[in-house]
């Protein structure tokens, strides 16, 4: 999680961004969709302009060309000189624009929602790589507008009351067991695959051997796996990452004196 400054402006532009990986394909169509109907996307109180992040991922249905472009928006790359060698994510988007960087756990952030004044970052999963699913789509579709709605909300000058929330912060992460060769030794259990986000019970069944044995969580506490059997992380060693669950309060937002629409 991180915190935020509350605007004290109302928000006048709104950037829309889909495919940052290419082959995760309701945000590619979606942003193809807005991209000839942009009209979706607006509202009275501000523009919005849609963005297929990485085209050439998304041509060849690849996650990435030659660098996670959602593991790119650091101080070191966004502020070095460009070289004829950059890799293809280090050259397009071009970024003209100040970073603004939030820390989590010590650590500057790297994501593409980082390099906005006010980012958010949404995303919708398990879904599989290369496929459109319906229900995806149309729940990515319907949350996109409702952060849009909000926006509008906010610019009109609501007011928001505080309240409590519950979220999931990362604890560490667990490879899959390997040889002594790195291959992968077995596979996530069927008991866990597909549990995102549900308590992990110490004595619980992680990995089920190519041998036939069954692998047990050993931690003393209950943790809630997320990004489980991720097709992406495989090349990071990630069979699943840890989180805790814990309640934070979000604070009320005042309400701001609406401004002039763009129009007016």
């Amino acid at each position: 999680m991180c915190s935020l400054p509350v605007p004290r402006e109302p928000l006048r532009r709104v950037a829309v961004t889909g495919g940052t990986h290419g082959n995760e394909m309701s945000g590619v169509y979606l942003a193809r969709h807005w991209l000839h109907a942009p009209a979706e996307l607006q509202r009275a109180s501000f523009s919005a302009v849609p963005v297929l992040a990485n085209p050439a991922a998304t041509s060849s249905c690849r996650r990435y060309v030659d660098h996670d472009l959602n593991r790119t928006f650091t101080s070191s790359f966004l502020n070095s000189r460009p070289t004829p060698d950059d890799p293809y994510e280090l050259q397009y988007p071009e970024l003209s624009c100040q970073v603004f960087l939030y820390q989590r756990s010590g650590e500057e952030s790297y994501n593409l929602d980082s390099v906005a004044k006010n980012g958010l970052g949404l995303e919708l999963g398990p879904q599989p790589q290369g496929v459109l699913r319906a229900d995806i789509f149309s729940r990515m579709r319907t949350l996109v507008a409702t952060v849009l709605d909000f926006i509008e909300l906010f610019n009109q000058g609501t007011a928001f009351p505080a309240f409590e929330m519950e979220a999931y912060r990362p604890v560490g992460v667990v490879d899959f067991p390997r040889t002594e060769a790195g291959n992968l030794a077995g596979t996530v259990h069927p008991q866990l695959q597909d549990r995102d986000f549900q308590p992990l019970q110490p004595g619980a069944p992680i990995f089920q051997m190519f041998s036939g044995e069954d692998l047990l969580y050993e931690g003393e506490s209950t943790v809630y796996p997320v990004f489980i059997n991720e097709a992406a992380y495989y090349e990071k060693g990630v069979a699943f990452v840890q989180t805790e669950k814990f309640t934070f309060t979000v604070p009320a937002m005042p309400a701001l004196t609406p401004a002039p629409s763009p129009a007016s």
